[in-house]
């Protein structure tokens, strides 16, 4: 057996030996020498490694666009959403304040209060998970702000463009069962959501985000507390463990990191509930009009959409080739009853073949093969229509103070000719 000086010295040699490989694992990872290498204090990560990779620390794919990293919002793009079913690494990622950084599932619990109950209830996890049936439906989830870099005034907020929406599928149970074990009066209106996400400030008094849903909404078959996607745990920057998903509504409705529901005799009074947070005038308005708070309503179903998610924008094709275009459409607690093309500016509209939604508020896929008249450039745009009959403007909406529901026609460019 060794001695205790062996010891020592074995010891010694192996903190040598692991700063030494440090050093050169360091050196390898920068492509450089790191010069005063010797001096760096025991146990130091020097400053290239210290700053946060969001791609890494969200397990997200590299075309992703980081919009802001305080709170972290990463907006997508039209090609990397052509799954039928939105992968975690492609989905967008919108924040209004700093994710929990410890969660313990073993003690987590659902509050379930409000003016409009019987009587307050208390859920651990394992409760939801075993008291009532579990359901999954695929929900779309769009940001009301998609689409604000294209508003004129600009608006103010996270520039997005047309990446923050997504579909996936949302395994939990349904808050209307939830709600009916709990007991909610006639006075129902609202209900609202509290989370564990803390405040930007830093202050814990103040919520980041507290919105909620009318009551007929949280009755919904599809809305669900749930605590799975995509057949696995909820990732952390999506919710994880527990997350409201009122699909078709705007995504802010979806409250993350779920804590508490509120069932309210009153429209929910939560942060971002008042205007003009997720509010656009009650009546059109002139680009840049001021509008008083009183005269804002309340985004609840989204409107009519699409996106063209193959090929990318500026593809290239061959002459005589014809092109494959394919993508989503959803129409927020509608359906889409009609998908059309158009490569001549909106002069003329082909339609496309268009799916049924797997389930009610999931996205629908349509596909059409174009030819071209001749060699040249031409821009291919996307129109849906609602099964109201109301289809998506080819320019930008309706004009309002914070940028939202932008649903024009969604454009792609195309380039015949030469060899593709």
């Amino acid at each position: 057996m060794p001695n205790s000086k062996s010891k020592s010295k074995n010891n010694s040699g192996r903190r040598r030996f692991i700063r030494n490989t440090s050093l050169a694992a360091f050196s390898a990872a920068l492509g450089a020498e790191i010069v005063f290498g010797k001096n760096m204090p025991k146990d130091y990560v020097p400053v290239a490694f210290k700053a946060d990779d969001p791609y890494q620390l969200f397990n997200k794919n590299k075309e992703l666009i980081v919009l802001n990293n305080k709170p972290w919002n990463l907006e997508s793009r039209p090609h990397l959403l052509d799954d039928k079913i939105t992968p975690e690494e492609k989905m967008f990622i919108r924040n209004n304040g700093l994710i929990p950084k410890e969660i313990n599932v073993r003690n987590w619990e659902l509050v379930v209060d409000g003016e409009a109950v019987k009587a307050k209830k208390i859920f651990s996890l394992a409760d939801l998970k075993s008291k009532f049936n579990h359901y999954t439906y695929q929900l779309t989830l769009e940001c009301g702000g998609n689409g604000r870099s294209e508003f004129y005034p600009p608006a103010s907020g996270n520039q997005w463009k047309t990446g923050a929406v997504s579909c996936a599928n949302w395994t939990g149970v349904r808050l209307k069962d939830v709600l009916e074990d709990v007991g909610v009066t006639d006075a129902a209106v609202y209900i609202g959501y509290h989370s564990a996400d803390t405040h930007l400030s830093g202050d814990p008094n103040k919520e980041p985000i507290s919105r909620g849903v009318p009551i007929f909404k949280a009755l919904q078959e599809e809305t669900l507390l749930a605590f799975a996607m995509n057949g696995k745990d909820i990732p952390l920057a999506h919710g994880y463990p527990l997350r409201l998903v009122a699909g078709g509504f705007p995504a802010s409705a979806s409250g993350k990191w779920l804590k508490r529901i509120s069932v309210r005799d009153i429209v929910h009074d939560g942060a971002k509930m008042a205007a003009p947070s997720y509010s656009v005038p009650c009546k059109p308005v002139a680009p840049g009009e001021k509008v008083a708070n009183e005269d804002m309503c309340i985004i609840e179903s989204m409107p009519v959409k699409s996106l063209i998610t193959y090929p990318k924008t500026g593809a290239m094709i061959g002459s005589g080739d014809s092109l494959e275009v394919r993508g989503h459409a959803w129409a927020g607690e509608l359906e889409v009853s009609e998908m059309e093309v158009s490569i001549d500016f909106g002069e003329t509209w082909q339609k496309c073949q268009l799916e049924k939604p797997v389930n009610r508020l999931a996205w629908q896929h349509f596909n059409v093969q174009l030819k071209f008249p001749k060699d040249g450039y031409y821009e291919v745009w996307a129109k849906a229509t609602d099964s109201n009959g109301v289809g998506q403007p080819m320019v930008v909406p309706g004009w309002n103070p914070k940028g939202y529901l932008n649903n024009a026609c969604h454009r792609i460019a195309v380039k015949v000719g030469g060899n593709g």
